[in-house]
């Protein structure tokens, strides 16, 4: 679970660079909004069943999938009725989240910090 969960949030952390950086509102973006989307839901989801940093309860990181998730609804919804500053605000909002649970993955005994023997 927590080698598909890293995978697809480092290829969540690089779509959702090149969404941000990339035109918007074009058939591209589009596509590559709805890979980001799903990713970041299974990212979001999967955490729940890594519990590795709390001797096997949830922790503070696990609020931060529920944002996601909530703010993932919302920025679809968003979009849906032409609110493009809200939706904007929502996926930037989870871009960042997402970014910051990365350099948290650093923290000494987490799993990937164990891997590269930080």
């Amino acid at each position: 679970m927590i080698v598909s969960h890293l995978i697809l949030a480092l290829i969540a952390l690089i779509i959702g660079s090149i969404n941000l950086i990339s035109k918007k509102g074009t058939k591209r973006h589009k596509l590559i909004g709805w890979f980001w989307i799903i990713f970041m839901t299974y990212v979001a989801i999967s955490s729940f069943w890594i519990k590795e940093l709390n001797d096997g309860d949830y922790s503070w990181i696990h609020l931060l999938s529920i944002v996601t998730l909530l703010s993932l609804i919302f920025s679809i919804i968003a979009i849906k009725f032409g609110f493009i500053k809200i939706h904007s605000f929502f996926m930037i909002g989870t871009y960042i989240g997402l970014f910051i649970a990365g350099i948290f993955t650093l923290m000494p005994g987490r799993y990937i910090a164990n891997f590269f023997g930080i």
